[in-house]
């Protein structure tokens, strides 16, 4: 790890002050970012400490939430509102990492979380392109049973792992920002980027633009919602196919629904068509199914990870049958 210079924010103001120094980097919890430094895939010149700003999470009229990005994780699934209107995010947030990570990571950083693609992480042996830009991707040939099957180029197939981050995709979750230019939102389903050509581009950030908080809207129906998360083992694996999910059914029909997917994808992965193709259905398995299929007609399996297409299939029936089963 190469030296850095530490210092600890004690408001945002100070943090953007700070943060835009050249080669500095914002620390959260530092569960992701101080392994990338020992890696040496990060190296930055200076730690910006945001663990001092507000971690508040406050109601927002109509029945939201506005959750400060120093929030920490196990707070977040532990949080009353979370746990009694919005079930989905304390499955999400329960189902990654171990207690004692999420004890330490926060909200704004397990926004950006990157990705556990072991090529990116074989610094001494592997070629990608997300760690050196133009370098080439030895996933795309190589062992790539985890990788994605959604929103890939070629010149990455690396998976986004964050749980978190499929829940507030599904829930029309909103970033709030604060940069030098002032305050902007962004969707969280846009706070991401496909590779693309530049996959060592990962977000919309602006430099030196630091997370403040996230805003989860008000849906009723969200009450009635869950995470599901496959996975090789049962505790501190990252998801071969997950699956966030809320449904309103009225008189046996699909009357709204939520759905996004993690594992398979780029980023997390908004299921937009699964959903307008269940919007007006009878609310049945096969519905669920067709829905599934309508959203993975883009997908494109490597030679190992094929499976997923009928996992992602067969979870995505399981989870929505369970909420109908609930609305019953």
């Amino acid at each position: 790890m190469k030296s850095f210079v530490y210092a600890r924010a004690t408001d945002a103001t100070d943090a953007l002050t700070r943060g835009a120094a050249e080669g500095a980097r914002y620390l959260g919890g530092g569960t992701n970012l101080v392994d990338l430094m020992r890696e040496t895939i990060e190296q930055p010149t200076a730690l910006v400490d945001i663990t001092a700003l507000p971690a508040t999470i406050e109601e927002t009229p109509g029945g939201g939430l506005l959750i400060g990005a120093a929030v920490r994780n196990t707070a977040l699934a532990e949080h009353r509102a979370v746990r009694t209107r919005f079930p989905m995010l304390t499955r999400a947030v329960v189902a990654g990492a171990s207690a004692q990570i999420r004890n330490m990571a926060t909200v704004g950083g397990n926004l950006l979380q990157r990705t556990r693609c072991a090529y990116f992480y074989d610094t001494g042996g592997s070629r990608c392109n997300k760690r050196h830009p133009g370098q080439g991707c030895d996933a795309i040939d190589g062992f790539n049973r985890s990788h994605a099957i959604l929103g890939t180029s070629p010149s990455c197939v690396a998976t986004h792992p964050s749980d978190l981050c499929v829940a507030l995709a599904a829930l029309d979750a909103v970033v709030h920002l604060a940069g030098r230019d002032g305050e902007r939102t962004v969707f969280l389903v846009e706070l991401h980027r496909l590779p693309g050509e530049h996959p060592e581009i990962e977000t919309v950030l602006r430099p030196g633009e630091l997370i403040t908080a996230v805003e989860v809207p008000p849906l009723a129906f969200a009450a009635r919602s869950t995470y599901r998360k496959v996975r090789d083992r049962s505790s501190y694996a990252f998801a071969l196919v997950s699956v966030a999910a809320a449904l309103e059914v009225r008189e046996g029909a699909v009357h709204d629904v939520r759905l996004a997917l993690g594992g398979v994808a780029t980023k997390p992965w908004r299921a937009s068509r699964a959903e307008e193709a269940l919007r007006g259905r009878p609310a049945t398995a096969e519905s669920f199914a067709a829905a599934a299929h309508a959203e993975l007609a883009g997908a494109r399996p490597l030679d190992g990870n094929g499976f997923k297409v009928d996992l992602t299939v067969r979870t995505v029936t399981a989870v929505l049958e369970q909420l109908r089963g609930a609305e019953a």
